[in-house]
């Protein structure tokens, strides 16, 4: 048996979770017990299998997988129709996937906006509205949105990006406030740049491009602004999640969570 068993019998479903961020989350809530729908692109399906089957033999879980396309609606909510087919319930979302794409406003093409508010947004809005009757009729449900720091302040070069997270924002606390007396709480967690093969692989990119040392990539690029001058543990927010969902979280709700090194404090 998993190690931790707080969330035993629950059932979350997480978006964008075969690697990063959202496999941090999805481990996390595995290892407290709970069974889990992965959701991502299947790019690689046997390391897709692999890994449900592990984190279900690790942790004594059920682990099903979900390849719906986040830009149409119908998927999404077959996706959480199919989650909760699979466990009979369905208690814990996290709306984590995203996508970026980085160029000024008047250079940015019409349809990485449209990606980008599809993915971050509106996938948010459509899952939502998918997975809160289920938790409502059950009474008790957790809906937890990857907002990113970029929820809360901008930066240049990024406005789909900024414009979708700082919505996502708005919708948890739209949201927080409709269900707040049902037992169903709604959150945001908005992370720094976080210790992902992702950010690693900028690094190595952006070294070579600008004939730095590695070291000054992280210290003066991409931590310019993050004043622990660290990266955020993708482990760190897992257990973010798990909190947010046991049972000392009643009162989390409406709020925009910032694990970001200090970020947001200046």
């Amino acid at each position: 048996m998993a190690a931790n068993t707080i969330l035993k019998g629950k059932a979350a479903l997480v978006t964008g979770s075969t690697q990063g961020i959202g496999l941090a989350m999805l481990k996390a809530l595995a290892s407290a017990g709970c069974n889990v729908t992965m959701h991502g692109i299947p790019n690689d399906m046997e390391k897709i299998q692999r890994l449900c089957k592990q984190i279900a033999k690790d942790n004594s879980v059920e682990v099903t997988y979900s390849d719906a396309n986040l830009l149409n609606p119908g998927q999404i909510r077959d996706m959480v129709r199919e989650s909760h087919s699979a466990f009979g319930r369905l208690d814990i979302l996290v709306n984590n996937a995203g996508i970026q794409h980085v160029a000024p406003v008047h250079e940015l093409p019409d349809d990485k906006w449209d990606a980008i508010i599809g993915v971050c947004l509106s996938a948010t809005f459509h899952a939502t509205k998918a997975a809160l009757p289920y938790m409502l009729e059950q009474g008790w449900g957790r809906i937890i949105n990857t907002g990113s720091m970029h929820a809360l302040v901008a930066s240049p070069f990024k406005s789909a990006y900024n414009a979708a997270k700082h919505g996502v924002a708005g919708f948890t606390k739209t949201v927080a406030l409709e269900v707040a007396t049902k037992n169903v709480t709604v959150n945001a967690i908005c992370p720094g740049y976080t210790d992902t093969d992702l950010v690693r692989n900028q690094i190595a990119d952006t070294a070579r491009i600008r004939g730095i040392p590695v070291e000054s990539v992280i210290r003066d690029v991409l931590l310019a602004d993050q004043p622990s001058k660290k990266f955020v543990k993708p482990e760190d927010i897992g257990a973010l999640v798990v909190h947010l969902c046991g049972p000392h979280s009643d009162s989390f709700t409406g709020a925009c969570l910032s694990i970001d090194g200090g970020w947001v404090a200046r």
